[in-house]
């Protein structure tokens, strides 16, 4: 911003050979038999005993995936891509990196996958969005931004829209004028130009009845259109010092008020705290036209400018203004404010925390939220100031010379769904802390996942028109999955009540629900991962009990099909459990494929299909 008077003072070298040996046959034996904690330790061995290559790597990365340890698969599959790999290692690794929420180099391990497989249908689906994961360590964009054919070449800024659809602001345009010489263009004036119905403007003219030899704008209008307060210099209303030896006047920024008669705008009127001593100016009106907010340096100021507001009693009567207080206002420069109709305050700072020069922050005065960075691309590296909003056309404005010099830009809002998730225990309403709490975008990709703090609480912050499902777990209790619907903005407030696990345990058998797998695959799915553990939690809870797992399918395909194929379920269930603390000697399965059927049956319906595909959880012991 100008110093006027307004600103109060990546090439694969090919594929490693590196395959089974005689150092992996022991870990490898262990991965073949689908032992995969043991076969990582066997393989980690070789790492610390540098007996370990490209190979070593992969497999680890595989053991870890296998029983969905995310963090160590993405190490070790990191580790891996350090040699050229296929399609599927990338991947698998892109997916465990979603996991941990590390989303932009998920990302490029997609775009290596899409690369190498061009016509699978999940490198298609990347392609086509490839960002569609919200990037959640960056601030939520609050707003877009466009720039405007208003502008000129010399300084524009402090655009206000009023609700008969006229935009005021200030400009130096006006070349009849005398230069003013600190910013070596000519005095600010107010200028107007029409919003038209299909959002564009009008060309900018002068306000008449308004502007002085003296800089004037930026202003603000009551909500009826019929008066506007502005600023201009104190020399209207003949206040100023004047030094008779070097024979110059010293003029202030002070606040006028002017009445529209016959759609003219006269009457202009000086507000009564103007002062020779300090600056008032910038106004924003309350939406009642009640409370007139402003920035000055009078005296009670924090800092080189403060935030004030004051209270309009009658036709030319005011109380006394009154300080913002040091949750707005700091010790350097806060400026610029305007308060929505609905009670938010925006106004700019170059001493809170932002990008550089001046930002726009936002506070709740209604709610009591604390101050927010609005943001990019509102603010920037350079000035950014004069943020106003017109509530019913949805559309704000707001000044910045990142382009050389001040010039308008119209804000755009970015719609924005605040989820805000409580937490707490389906008996006895008990608030619960430490628990999971995933979000999942429409195709079910883990966005990122959260914990609860000391109130159950969890907030995430989504975009509007998309449907979104929640993943609740907690030690103890029954997982629950819950569906969000698409909303228009705003905070959408949820609670999710979690069942203490209250698991069917008789003299034999610990009975769960259905443990799913993936068509004719055995590594643990997210569903299946949260069904198991409610039997790691009972075999917590009872620490001498011994499991069995049997694995059983139905009795389509054949019987040598079957039985591999449960075998290997059931051995992945068993590295599923002992990979979350149950020690091996606690829990062994195997598989029986379709020779114990629970319902026997030729041809059998689909839902006798379902009961014979089943995992059964035997108690060897108590």
């Amino acid at each position: 911003m100008k110093k006027t008077y307004i600103t109060l003072s990546f090439v694969f070298a090919g594929l490693t050979l590196s395959a089974q040996n005689k150092d992996t046959q022991t870990a490898d034996k262990l991965y073949n038999r689908y032992e995969y904690i043991d076969a990582a330790e066997a393989y980690l061995k070789l790492v610390s005993n540098n007996k370990a290559d490209n190979y070593v790597y992969r497999q680890l990365a595989d053991s870890y995936y296998n029983v969905f340890n995310t963090v160590e698969a993405a190490k070790w599959y990191a580790k891996a891509t350090e040699e050229k790999q296929d399609a599927e290692i990338y991947y698998r690794y892109a997916q465990m990196l979603k996991s941990n929420a590390q989303y932009e180099e998920a990302n490029r391990q997609m775009q290596t996958f899409a690369a190498l497989a061009p016509n699978d249908q999940r490198a298609i689906a990347f392609k086509k969005e490839p960002n569609y994961i919200p990037r959640l360590t960056d601030q939520q964009k609050m707003f877009d931004f466009q720039t405007m054919d208003i502008n000129s070449d010399k300084s524009d800024f402090g655009a206000v829209l009023t609700n008969d659809n006229t935009l005021y602001f200030a400009s130096a345009r006006n070349t009849s004028r005398k230069n003013y010489g600190w910013t070596d263009e000519p005095y600010l004036d107010l200028y107007k130009a029409t919003r038209n119905a299909d959002g564009t403007y009008s060309k900018p003219t002068e306000a008449e009845g308004l502007n002085s030899k003296w800089h004037d704008g930026p202003a603000v209008v009551t909500a009826d259109g019929n008066t506007m307060y502005f600023s201009s210099e104190t020399f209207r209303d003949k206040i100023f010092d004047k030094d008779k030896e070097k024979k110059v006047k010293f003029g202030n920024v002070g606040l006028f008020k002017a009445t529209k008669t016959d759609g003219k705008w006269g009457n202009i009127q000086a507000l009564p705290f103007n002062n020779k001593d300090y600056n008032v100016g910038n106004p924003s009106l309350s939406k009642d036209g009640k409370t007139l907010y402003f920035s000055s340096d009078m005296p009670g100021t924090l800092g080189g400018s403060d935030i004030w507001k004051v209270q309009i009693t009658g036709d030319n009567t005011y109380d006394s203004p009154e300080n913002l207080g040091d949750k707005i206002n700091t010790e350097g420069r806060e400026n610029f404010p305007f308060i929505t109709d609905d009670n938010k305050l925006y106004f700019s700072s170059d001493s809170k925390q932002g990008f550089g020069g001046l930002d726009v922050f936002v506070v709740d005065l209604e709610k009591g939220t604390e101050m927010k960075n609005v943001g990019k691309p509102v603010n920037s590296e350079k000035d950014d100031f004069a943020f106003s909003f017109h509530k019913d056309q949805n559309v704000g404005f707001f000044s910045s010379n990142r382009g050389g010099q001040d010039d308008i830009y119209m804000a755009i809002p970015v719609c924005g769904v605040q989820l805000i998730t409580t937490v707490k225990n389906a008996k006895t309403g008990e608030i619960l802390s430490g628990a999971a709490v995933a979000i999942l975008d429409d195709r079910n990709n883990v966005i990122e996942t959260k914990t609860t703090a000391a109130d159950g609480l969890t907030t995430y912050a989504t975009e509007c028109d998309k449907v979104y499902t929640l993943q609740v777990s907690k030690d103890g209790f029954v997982s629950k999955t819950i569906a969000v619907d698409k909303s228009k903005g705003g905070e959408m407030p949820i609670v999710a009540e979690l069942d203490p696990i209250d698991v069917i345990i008789t003299e034999t058998e610990v009975i769960l629900n259905d443990i799913f797998f993936e068509f004719n695959k055995s590594n643990i799915t997210k569903q299946g991962a949260f069904e198991l553990d409610k039997l790691v939690q009972v075999m917590k809870n009872n620490t001498n009990m011994v499991i069995m797992v049997k694995s059983h399918t139905d009795n389509r395909g054949t019987d040598s099909f079957n039985m591999n194929l449960s075998d290997r379920r059931a051995k992945a269930t068993v590295q599923y459990v002992i990979s979350k603390g149950i020690a091996k000697e606690r829990i062994e399965g195997k598989g029986y494929g379709e020779s114990e059927p629970k319902v026997q049956c030729t041809k059998c319906s689909e839902e006798e299909h379902a009961k014979n595909r089943r995992s059964e959880f035997m108690i060897v012991k108590k």
